[in-house]
């Protein structure tokens, strides 16, 4: 298993290469291809416009991510050349810029840092692994970024970014009505008012939480994938052991302090807390995990607590508080030494 040096926090980038069995350049290219050629089709499928399209593109960056967790960084990267390459062929310049920065280089990275290890005597296999936890909260940080620049592209300012989404939602909303002038132009609804405003507030921390989602979701699938092709050289984690860097309270704090500004900041605060809480719901889920280890009727807890959370939503805010209240307090912490207390010795 080769190592590569990158500096990066002291880890090390690790490719998928095992003794006496090394990954030629030709299949890195094959590979690259194979995955860029696949996220393209599927980035481009949701111009069709139909349900599964929306789903397929949201599954885009899943061949790039099985592509650097299965073979190593550079298969990721060419295909996000590749990918990029096609649909800017295919759509041009707008598709090129939209994918690199919201697709393609995002998956890279997140497939990049899932490889990086450093030595380390106490850890199996010798290697310790870039932790899970800040997996996570990169993904959240990219999500924001990403809903904050389509933010930007509707407008720079508050009052142009409002006026653009409400055009946009207003035709989505409102029939048309062809006239022999000119073009079909949609019909106002006045009822329909209420609605689009609350949905202008509404729509880009929906957008970062669902992007958060997706992308966590992406990387967990590209390591299944890889796991049952008995590629993944990195052991599954103890989810339940997740932890979230030192420096993550902060930045969530101060994402919750600017959605309380006015306009466009205050929006773009909005972004970032949407996705960082959803972060705090995942290290939430894990908390709840290491709660119920060893309890009765720990799946149906575990089932009901996720259909609700499915169903209704709102009960991942209350997964986002027990994320922030283990922060605080090392809830997982204070259980695990009532389970398990310490021996003073005779």
């Amino acid at each position: 298993m080769a190592l590569r040096a990158d500096g990066w926090g002291g880890h090390r980038s690790v490719s998928n290469r095992s003794k006496g069995r090394d990954s030629s350049m030709m299949q890195l290219y094959l590979i690259g291809l194979s995955a860029g050629f696949a996220t393209a089709l599927l980035y481009a499928s949701v111009a069709s416009g139909s349900l599964l399209s929306v789903v397929l593109f949201y599954l885009a960056p899943l061949p790039i991510l099985i592509a650097a967790l299965g073979w190593s960084h550079w298969a990721a990267l060419i295909a996000v050349v590749v990918a990029s390459v096609s649909l800017a062929a295919l759509f041009g310049a707008f598709f090129f810029i939209a994918f690199l920065l919201g697709v393609g280089l995002p998956a890279w990275w997140l497939g990049y840092l899932a490889l990086l290890a450093r030595p380390a005597a106490t850890a199996p296999g010798g290697l310790e692994w870039y932790p899970v936890g800040h997996l996570v909260l990169w993904a959240a940080i990219i999500s924001a970024l990403i809903v904050t620049a389509v933010m930007i592209n509707f407008g720079a300012d508050e009052e142009s970014f409002r006026a653009s989404l409400r055009r946009g939602l207003e035709r989505m909303f409102s029939p048309s009505e062809r006239s022999a002038s000119g073009p079909a132009a949609p019909v106002p609804r006045p009822e329909l008012s209420p609605l689009i405003e609350l949905m202008i507030v509404a729509l880009p921390p929906a957008a970062a939480v669902l992007t958060t989602v997706t992308g966590v979701a992406n990387l967990w699938l590209a390591k299944c994938i890889v796991k049952v092709s008995g590629r993944l050289r990195r052991p599954l984690p103890d989810l339940a052991a997740m932890q979230f860097p030192a420096a993550a309270p902060a930045i969530t704090a101060l994402a919750i302090a600017a959605w309380f500004l006015p306009g466009l900041p205050g929006t773009v605060g909005s972004v970032f807390s949407a996705s960082l809480l959803t972060a705090y719901a995942i290290l939430g889920f894990a908390v709840l995990h290491a709660m119920t280890r060893g309890r009765g009727g720990r799946p149906f807890v575990l089932s009901g607590i996720y259909v609700a959370v499915i169903v209704f939503a709102w009960p991942a805010l209350l997964m986002s508080l027990l994320g922030l209240a283990d922060t605080a307090f090392d809830l997982r912490g204070r259980i695990d030494r009532k389970r398990n207390p310490p021996h003073s010795g005779t």
